[in-house]
Order: structure tokens, then sequence, then C-alpha cells
């Protein structure tokens, strides 16, 4: 299956070229979309150098930093575009171990969504503290409960979605960002009948550079939950 990774980034001039030799000793099939938003640091300039040198990469620089949602509707369409059977989410920071990546793969020969979670039995969270796994996981369980996801981590942005479901999903439509980007893709392709499946993942967060969450963007998102619970009995199609 041709595969694209989609790799979304802003001032990850330490981890770039790392993550872009690990995919391509990781998973040496795949093709890989670096979405950079314009990063004042070179991080596109640091990419093209790599790519020159690897291929198979494409480096597609936005205008100015729109957010992690814009980035992934931007490497999906640009996917589908392209002629790609699936499409990856991973983070530039580690923080999604790359050498995850085939055990992931496998599954979506099966699946239109994987979902490397943290959640499910196997998943771990090295170095997290109670507050904020509390926060996390808390937050999880209300997205899955008041929208019928029935997935322990719809938070994750470790994941593999097939062509066909991103059609479903309407993604293009989709306006959320940061966690709610991740867990309204996740309803939609709930509501879209797609097959989901978990695959236990490790959590680790970033070694190097500066991390781009906060509990505003966690507030924001279950907020964005709420309104999207109350929204579904007048809900009827996906666009």
């Amino acid at each position: 299956m041709r595969t694209l990774v989609v790799l979304p980034t802003y001032n990850e001039i330490l981890n770039v070229e790392l993550m872009l030799r690990t995919l391509r000793e990781v998973v040496p099939e795949c093709h890989v979309l670096v979405v950079d938003d314009h990063s004042p640091d070179d991080t596109a300039v640091k990419a093209r150098v790599v790519a020159e040198e690897l291929g198979h990469i494409e480096v597609l620089e936005r205008d100015a930093k729109s957010g992690l949602g814009g980035a992934y509707r931007a490497g999906f369409a640009w996917g589908l575009e392209h002629g790609y059977d699936h499409v990856v989410e991973i983070d530039c920071d580690f923080s999604h171990d790359p050498r995850a990546l085939p055990t992931l793969l496998a599954q979506a020969r099966e699946h239109d969504v994987v979902i490397g979670s943290r959640y499910v039995e196997g998943g771990h969270i090295p170095r997290w503290t109670w507050s904020r796994r509390l926060l996390s996981r808390g937050g999880n369980q209300y997205a899955s409960i008041v929208l019928g996801l029935g997935v322990a981590d719809s938070t994750s942005g470790y994941r593999v979605y097939s062509r066909s479901a991103l059609e479903k999903m309407h993604y293009e439509t989709v306006r959320a960002d940061g966690y709610g980007f991740q867990i309204e893709m996740t309803y939609r392709a709930r509501r879209a009948g797609a097959s989901i499946v978990e695959v236990p993942i490790s959590f680790s967060d970033r070694q190097r550079g500066e991390s781009k969450m906060s509990k505003a963007i966690v507030i924001e998102a279950l907020a964005l939950v709420t309104k999207w619970a109350l929204e579904r009995p007048f809900q009827r199609d996906l666009r």
C-alpha cells in the first residue's frame, strides 16, 4: 500500500533531520511530506537538505503558523491528490516513537483508522505527573462517553488513516485544532462507519525544543466536545 507520512513542523530544527532519517530507516517504503508553518528557525530549509539526500521526501511550506489541524488538512489533501492509499499522522518531536509505525501500518491493512493509544493495555506514558495524566485520561473518557466514540485515546496524534476513511469523513471541513482536531477526526470517523482500532504505544515528552501544548488547549477541546455532544441529535451528515 502506498503510504504518506505527514509531518507537521514549526521550529523543529533540532528534531527534523533525525526524525526524517529515522523514518527512512524504519519505514523505507513510505514517502514523507513535511508541512512547515514558515518556521523562523529554518526547519523547512533543513528538511529540504535532508530530502535532497534521502529522496521521497517533499516539503510543503505554508505562509504562516496556522495550527496543527490546518497542517494536517493540507497534508491530507496533498496525499489524496497524489494517490496515496494511507496517510500517517506523527509528531516531529519524538513524543511518538517512529519505530512503532510498522505495527500501526500492519493494522492499517485491516482497519480504516489506526490510533496509537496510551490508554489501552500495553500503552505507557513515562514521567507524566498524576495531574497531567488525570486531565488527559479524564478528558478522553469524557469525550468517549458523550460522543459515543468507544475509543480510549481520542486525543492521540499518532494515527494512520485510509484514503476511503478520509474521503468519507469530509476532513476538509474539520475546524478544530490541537487536541480538538484529533477528537473531531475520531468523531467523524465513528459517524462515517469507519473501522477503528487502537494499538498500544509509549508516549514520551519531547527532549529537544519547546512544547506547543498547554492546559488551555485541552480545556478548549473539552468545551468543543460538549458543544458537539449537544448538537448530536440535530446532526444528519458530516459536511
